[in-house]
């Protein structure tokens, strides 16, 4: 038995290891305090001691300092494993989940992890567990046979993933040189049921919050007031229809267009026969990179302007998220290696992909660092019943195994 063969094997015996550790990961609620949590402190403990007990004690912590969360810091660990190279292949995942939702919905509790069929059911298995779990048993395997990475391998757990990174990938960038332009970085938080589509870009993404000021009055009254319900209608179809202006098609991404949507909507007046002299929306924009932020926010103002002199109201726009990221070339280094290994063990060509989602890519391709989003995904992440295969788990981890040892 050669030796990757004998790491393989090592990660199938160790399927008992892995459920048991995402049954500790999953029993720890670690939500955003804006979820009403208090962030991923226990959770990275737990892990952390898990970790050191398990033989990987090359760790370090970098906390963000977060006043709401759980004594007060939101903490980013990394496992290193030093390899031949001086070269790092990170790994990277995150130690945050959303909330349940609908309790109702769930067939299990969501914190108590579930053996069924294949499956382990509760919140976070998928999101972002599965990939935390495949990366950890995949260098412990390392570990077990006394084999030395051709890379030096660098696991990154981070925090905030969830709720836009501010205390976990950007706290980083912002305060840590952690990173090399040649570095690989493979992120195990998206995919397909095949393991086989590698993302290596995403759409701009706009979040933003539209306040409309008018003048109240009684319902039987309209000439006595400005209905802002009724402007902040006809803008949301206008913003609506800016996908008509950003009109650009990529095959690379589903659907093939940029998306202007309206989505949450705040309550106004509590009762009917009033006319709102106030209200409020939100916008969900998902934009093809060929098109700047900068230009959707000049046709934003453009359309709301119309929209202030059409019907005599003041317009408040309010940013929420702003996200633009450049392409990671389809030659990357680490584009090229994770394709490999996906033929050598998947025997099949893997496809690369755009996706309408934010991950935490973005942020290291804005500093021109090449990252590549992969795994194999049934894509339940902050759904009901949200499970993780554990087959898929698995086989996972010996992709990731497969380029540590550089057998690509």
């Amino acid at each position: 038995m050669n030796t990757s063969e004998s790491i393989y094997e090592t990660i199938d015996k160790s399927k008992d290891e892995m459920i048991a550790l995402q049954r500790i990961l999953t029993a720890i609620p670690a939500l955003d305090p804006s979820s009403g949590g208090k962030g991923e402190l226990q959770k990275c403990l737990a892990l952390e001691k898990w970790l050191r007990e398990n033989g990987i004690e090359n760790l370090e912590r970098f906390d963000a300092p977060d006043a709401r969360a759980d004594s007060g810091i939101r903490p980013n660990l990394i496992a290193t494993l030093p390899g031949k190279k001086s070269q790092n292949l990170w790994i990277m995942t995150h130690l945050d989940v959303v909330p349940t939702g609908d309790l109702s919905l769930w067939n299990s509790d969501p914190w108590e992890m579930l053996e069924k069929e294949g499956k382990l059911y509760g919140r976070g298995t998928e999101d972002n567990q599965q990939g935390l779990v495949s990366s950890i048993f995949a260098l412990k395997a390392l570990l077990a046979n006394k084999q030395i990475p051709e890379y030096t391998v660098k696991l990154l757990f981070v925090a905030d993933e969830e709720v836009g990174s501010t205390y976990g990938i950007q706290y980083l960038l912002e305060n840590y040189s952690l990173f090399q332009k040649d570095d690989l970085i493979i992120i195990p938080d998206g995919g397909d049921s095949e393991g086989l589509c590698i993302e290596i870009a995403e759409k701009n993404i706009l979040w933003f919050q539209v306040k409309t000021l008018g003048k109240q009055c009684h319902g039987s009254r309209p000439d006595e007031g400005i209905n802002a319900h009724l402007a902040a209608c006809d803008l949301a179809l206008l913003l609506h229809d800016m996908k008509n202006h950003f009109s650009a098609q990529n095959s690379l991404f589903e659907p093939v267009y940029s998306t202007f949507e309206p989505t949450k909507k705040e309550a106004n007046v509590p009762n009917i026969n009033t006319i709102p002299g106030e209200d409020s929306f939100f916008m969900d924009c998902r934009i093809l990179p060929q098109y700047s932020l900068d230009e959707v926010r000049l046709e934003i103002e453009k359309r709301t302007k119309s929209i202030e002199k059409k019907y005599g109201v003041e317009i408040v726009v309010e940013e929420k998220q702003a996200v633009e990221s450049p392409a990671t070339p389809h030659d990357a280094e680490v584009v090229q290696v994770l394709k490999k290994a996906i033929q050598k063990l998947r025997g099949k060509e893997a496809r690369l992909i755009g996706i309408g989602g934010g991950t935490v890519a973005s942020y290291l391709r804005n500093e021109g660092l090449h990252a590549a989003v992969w795994s194999t995904l049934d894509e339940t992440a902050h759904q009901p019943n949200e499970y993780c295969r554990i087959e898929n788990m698995i086989e996972d981890a010996k992709v990731l195994a497969s380029i540590m040892l550089g057998n690509n």
